[in-house]
């Protein structure tokens, strides 16, 4: 498994996939040809289906076009054999012939493949020995260690202070997202909900003023996603929201220091990089699933451990978190990364807390692994029809017009 911070990107939405991702790839082949004339763009499966509601022709361009003009064809109905999210990148001379040209992957939280194992360019030596949680869990206990100390052990010494970025960026969305009002950028003229939700909070009796600054802080960073705004990928951009509700919420409501918040962050950073490296982390794969509820199974496991959850307990609230996600399709309404996205997080970062304190509660004991979940979701995920993962065609997007 690759480091944590794979999982803890900074950067700007509204998709790690189908933005972050294909900006990277651009700037990669950018460099390679300067001396271009132009470039030909062909983008395929899942990322040509969502593509312009998730605006990667505007980041693909915004890079290439600095060096020479940019064409994007856009093929839908094409699935390379890797994965849904493929891209062709092509450089042209003046004399109009083909220069180069470079088929490239975005698997999901702004990753890069070229599919092509340890020959990838883009492959990098796995830090970690144990790749199953059950592994880490039984080292944990003999060791009277916490999963944050087996992630701490791992990784180089830059690992605070990069968690300590991304806490400050986590933050710094959700209060940029609590006071943004208006509407979203496109065609659903969708309002921002967390400036109200927010203040009504805090007219609530304290039973419900907790659930709803859930609500808040997760729909702050999610709407903060879906006009561009910089946030964290936890594991991506779509599911960016869940992590920041729950984790800002317990640091202000129970004044929890900033150190434990950074070893809570280092065990959900372990969760993800578990589920990414034994199924999958990407929509347009294994659908939301492996987004949102990944996404609520690091949290639940980071909130967990926060209360003093064991290593046994905290594998419970992982995955719960993950479990009761099984089967969730990646349905975007116009590709936008909104309608059902932004709702979604709220309600899996309160659904995290609910994990955490069934588990807590508990002796830690139960009957299905969390490792045995990650593999049935990757399994559910390959199953499901590709209508149903970010390609706009089936679901709630199904029909969908911008007048419902």
């Amino acid at each position: 498994m690759e480091s944590i911070k794979e999982i803890y990107r900074i950067g700007k939405g509204p998709s790690s996939s189908h933005t972050m991702g294909p900006e990277h790839a651009a700037k990669i082949f950018a460099k390679r040809h300067p001396e271009a004339n132009h470039f030909k763009v062909t983008l395929y499966g899942s990322l040509a289906a969502t593509g312009k509601g998730h605006m990667t022709d505007v980041a693909i361009k915004d890079i290439l076009g600095k060096t020479a003009p940019v064409n994007i064809d856009w093929e839908p109905e094409i699935f390379l054999p890797f994965h849904p999210n493929g891209m062709k990148f092509a450089s042209v001379d003046g004399k109009g012939m083909t220069t180069d040209e470079w088929t490239v992957y975005s698997i999901g939280g702004g990753a890069l493949s070229e599919g092509k194992g340890k020959d990838d360019y883009f492959y990098e030596k796995s830090i970690y020995p144990l790749t199953k949680l059950t592994d880490i869990q039984h080292w944990c206990e003999e060791n009277g260690r916490g999963y944050w100390e087996y992630v701490e052990q791992h990784e180089d010494d830059g690992l605070w202070d990069y968690l300590r970025e991304v806490w400050l960026t986590m933050t710094n969305a959700v209060a940029r997202g609590i006071n943004h009002e208006g509407a979203l950028p496109g065609p659903l003229n969708l309002a921002r909900k967390a400036p109200t939700y927010y203040i009504k909070a805090r007219a609530y009796k304290p039973e419900l003023r907790s659930r709803a600054m859930v609500y808040a802080y997760a729909l702050a960073v999610s709407e903060e996603n879906a006009a561009g705004g910089t946030i964290v990928t936890a594991p991506t951009c779509g599911a960016c929201g869940v992590m920041p509700g729950v984790l800002v919420h317990l640091a202000q409501a129970h004044d929890f220091s900033g150190e434990r918040i950074l070893h809570a962050l280092a065990t959900a950073g372990l969760i993800g990089n578990l589920i990414k490296e034994n199924a999958s982390i990407s929509g347009a794969e294994v659908g939301c699933q492996g987004e949102v509820g990944t996404a609520c199974a690091m949290a639940s496991a980071a909130a967990c451990q926060i209360f003093g959850g064991t290593p046994s307990q905290i594998e419970y609230a992982a995955e719960m978190g993950l479990e009761h996600h099984l089967g969730m399709t990646c349905d975007p309404v116009c590709g936008l990364v909104q309608i059902p996205c932004i709702e979604r997080n709220a309600v899996a970062a309160c659904r995290a807390l609910d994990s955490q304190l069934y588990a807590i509660i508990s002796d830690g004991n139960h009957r299905v692994s969390f490792d045995r979940v990650v593999s049935v979701m990757n399994q559910t995920g390959h199953d499901l029809p590709s209508l149903y993962k970010e390609t706009s065609e089936g679901g709630l997007a199904k029909g969908f017009s911008t007048n419902q």
